[in-house]
């Protein structure tokens, strides 16, 4: 991932040295934004998903609390669309 992250920092270096502007346009940023916070609320609920399955086999009464934790990293997402829509 590092590798990767380190490729595309070059390419955008190279890129805004070639056209004098900006490399991304307010759109293409809005959209880079919504796809990184929906990758990192995915990447939380999955091991937060996994620890609520298990503390509700092991006691019932804590689904309310398994479902809210489950749910808290979607609104990293929704976070990312009030961006888009206040750029856009």
């Amino acid at each position: 991932m590092y590798e990767f992250a380190n490729a595309l920092t070059d390419a955008t270096i190279a890129l805004q040295a070639e056209t004098g502007g900006p490399a991304l346009d307010a759109q293409g940023a809005a959209a880079l934004a919504v796809g990184l916070a929906a990758l990192a609320a995915g990447y939380a609920e999955r091991g937060i998903g996994s620890a609520a399955m298990g503390a509700i086999a092991e006691d019932r009464s804590l689904f309310g609390l398994g479902l809210v934790l489950t749910v808290l990293p979607e609104t990293l997402v929704i976070l990312a669309l009030v961006v888009v829509f206040v750029v856009g």
